[in-house]
């Protein structure tokens, strides 16, 4: 029989980190919940017992680089296997730049970025010995094409798809997959604090992801790895058009990125 993977969520408590550690249960698969919010997580834990699978849970605060070290030996040591780490873990504060207090900024590229890269630099070694393994990044839409008040959310995202994809060439030798999710925006409560006015979840409603969706889509990924998963596909569609001509991009549709 072989061995049942483990997988590790990172944002686990709520919105998407849900709906995927729900769907790895769903699957069979053992998971690693982490999140600071570890009430929700043992409400999570007892679903995912319950429909049969097999769940951990950490507390865990991806912006405290010392936590991560500690709390990745505690697993390891406890749980002992890894074999796919999904770095789902961020959050967003839509504000035009001059109206931005510094400590988001901070805070976003602490939680979004940092975090996310002190904890694939701490599973690492275990992947490298074992010569197998997959990490997940949550990106976004958002690290392809900026928008007025995305500005710093986006930079995040836009660092997480380099540091993404300059990791999947450094491991290219290694039997590790590597993998980037770019999802629009999806309905969870990710928006409470991004956009706190309402004003662009009631602009782009009709067009929100379902988080059921982007979570199985996400865990297919698991057994088809691919270089980049892009949600919905029309919208990546012009993500790839304004690579290709920014400046046309901005022009005609300079008013409908004025979402938010």
């Amino acid at each position: 029989m072989a061995k049942r993977k483990t997988i590790w969520i990172t944002g686990a408590s709520s919105g998407l980190g849900w709906e995927i550690a729900l769907e790895a249960g769903k699957k069979g698969y053992r998971t690693v919940l982490l999140a600071r919010n570890t009430k929700k997580l043992y409400e999570l834990q007892k679903l995912i017992e319950e429909l049969g699978g097999e769940a951990h849970v950490y507390s865990f605060d991806v912006s405290k680089p010392e936590m991560i070290t500690k709390v990745t030996k505690k697993i390891m040591t406890e749980v002992g296997q890894i074999d796919v780490l999904i770095n789902n873990a961020g959050f967003g504060v839509f504000e035009r730049v001059e109206s931005t207090n510094i400590k988001n900024v901070e805070e976003m590229f602490a939680v979004n970025v940092i975090g996310l890269i002190a904890l694939t630099k701490q599973i690492l070694p275990y992947l490298l010995e074992q010569n197998s393994g997959h990490i997940i990044n949550i990106a976004s839409q958002a690290g392809k094409l900026s928008t007025p008040k995305s500005s710093v959310y986006a930079a995040t995202k836009h660092a997480v798809l380099g540091f993404t994809n300059g990791l999947r060439l450094e491991l290219h030798d290694q039997k590790i997959h590597i993998s980037a999710v770019n999802p629009g925006p999806i309905k969870t409560a990710f928006f409470e604090r991004a956009d706190q006015e309402g004003t662009y979840v009631k602009n782009v409603e009709k067009w929100m992801l379902d988080a059921q969706e982007v979570a199985k889509a996400t865990i297919r990924l698991i057994e088809k790895p691919k270089r980049e998963l892009n949600l919905p596909r029309w919208m990546n569609v012009g993500t790839t058009l304004y690579q290709l001509m920014p400046g046309i991009i901005e022009r005609v549709g300079g008013k409908r990125f004025n979402q938010k």
